[in-house]
């Protein structure tokens, strides 16, 4: 990747790695790319032994060094580990250890900026906590063909969000119950206005509805506080009081500038605005349309704008530090994308691209007939024709009970054989009701 300011290693051993990794990545950057086939679990795993070979005799050259500052083997090899992470979750293997090196990356991106902005709610953290505890599962269980390198790699950087988690929780858990709701209310309507601020369009009449709601929250308080039933202001009043005049302030900055960034800061507006769009797209079409691999280039996009801030301020050609309004903006564009990348990596699926077409077709169906069920049924067998039509085409696929794919086996062959069994009993059940009811009938 771009990495010219990182130096190349000193030892000869380890500029022999390098050379091997970059020959690796490269292979696995081709692979991505290819759109003409699926990608295969075999194409995969052969890049990924490759990659552990790399890594056990560099550990031989390290083994009881001094700890070094990053060379650029460092970074091909994280480049390594964050492509084959894309590409477990491409294969359907989203329950290994590999699968979790670019979730956990992409976590602590998002913690980090949490914890810059002091902006966050429950709700934030009690989904990427339920995400670090399911890789808990994953690490104990983890199969011994796994490197024990990146096993630890990954436990120590999920141990590491972990207390950044438990950090941001202690200060939500100062704030007495009845003020986490309104602090959760104004992170929101934070949120809406930024996001406002970044439509193509600007709506005043937008930004403003949401400011009423802010001065609804702020002529709440008394003499100042929030104060409970009985009157006793309640703990964290100042901080939540402080939150709402930053949130009023910043609506009052949002309706003067009306979405408009300096030419200076543009192209790097534009950029970001463009990695938001499309990370929103997917994550409406991604049962679809999402090959997990693709998430890469946006990361690394993201990643080197995010890392190009001096002092967490963005800098224009000139070195001149960006003003309060453009700042926010940009950052609140880096976050959102990160947090669409997050909700798509746990949105994934444990199924091979080769598969999902007929899994997603699966679980449509089933949405259709348990709809239908809920509804109150068919009124006669024949209504479910064209759903036992469809249901015995994807059955009729398989080959002595497996879905082979040019030959192969694609991974998440139990998931896809459970939904289409599930399928067949809804059907099985509506077409028995109907069939009683008419016998009743008659």
């Amino acid at each position: 990747m771009e990495t010219p300011a990182i130096p190349l290693p000193k030892d000869e051993g380890e500029r022999e790695i390098l050379d091997n990794l970059v020959a690796i990545r490269d292979h696995l950057l081709l692979l991505k790319r290819d759109r003409t086939k699926y990608i295969r679990t075999q194409d995969v795993m052969l890049l990924y032994e490759q990659v552990i070979d790399q890594v056990k005799k560099l550990n031989e050259i390290r083994k009881g060094a001094v700890t070094k500052a990053e060379n650029r083997l460092d970074k091909v090899l994280e480049s390594c580990f964050q492509l084959l992470s894309l590409f477990f979750m491409t294969i359907g293997r989203t329950t290994e250890a590999p699968a979790a090196y670019a979730l956990t990356s992409t976590i602590k991106r998002l913690l980090d900026h949490l914890t810059e902005s002091g902006l966050f709610s429950a709700k934030d953290l009690d989904s990427m906590w339920h995400t670090l505890s399911t890789l808990d599962d994953v690490l104990r269980n983890t199969d011994a063909k796994h490197s024990p390198y990146l096993v630890e790699l990954l436990a120590n950087r999920e141990n590491l969000c972990k207390e950044t988690l438990t950090e941001l929780r202690t200060k939500l858990d100062r704030l007495a119950k009845p003020l986490r709701d309104v602090h959760e209310k104004l992170i929101s309507i934070l949120r809406s206005m930024s996001l406002a601020n970044t439509k193509a369009k600007f709506s005043t009449t937008e930004v403003q509805k949401l400011q009423n709601q802010l001065k609804d929250i702020d002529a709440s308080r008394v003499n100042g506080n929030f104060v409970s039933v009985e009157g006793n202001v309640l703990e964290g009043s100042e901080e939540v009081a402080d939150l709402v005049r930053r949130c009023l302030l910043w609506s009052d900055t949002v309706l003067e500038r009306k979405g408009a960034i300096p030419d200076s800061f543009k192209s790097q507006y534009d950029k970001l605005v463009g990695i938001r769009n499309d990370l929103e797209k997917l994550s409406i079409t991604q049962a679809w349309s999402l090959r997990e691999t693709d998430l890469y280039d946006y990361q690394r996009e993201l990643d080197k704008i995010d890392e190009s801030r001096v002092d967490g301020n963005f800098l224009d050609d000139e070195g001149k530090p960006a003003e309060l309004y453009v700042q926010r903006t940009l950052l609140y564009l880096i976050r959102r994308s990160y947090g669409y990348i997050y909700y798509l990596m746990i949105s994934s699926e444990p199924v091979s691209e080769a598969l999902l077409p007929y899994y997603n077709q699966l679980q449509t169906l089933k949405r259709c007939l348990v709809e239908v069920k809920n509804s109150g049924g068919v009124s006669s067998a024949r209504d479910l024709y064209p759903y036992s039509m469809k249901l015995n085409s994807i059955d009729n696929l398989r080959v002595d009970g497996k879905f082979v794919v040019g030959g192969d086996l694609p991974e998440g062959q139990g998931a896809v054989n459970e939904l289409l069994a599930e399928c067949f009993d809804l059907a099985y059940e509506l077409r028995v009701a109907a069939e009683d009811n008419v016998a009743q009938s008659d």
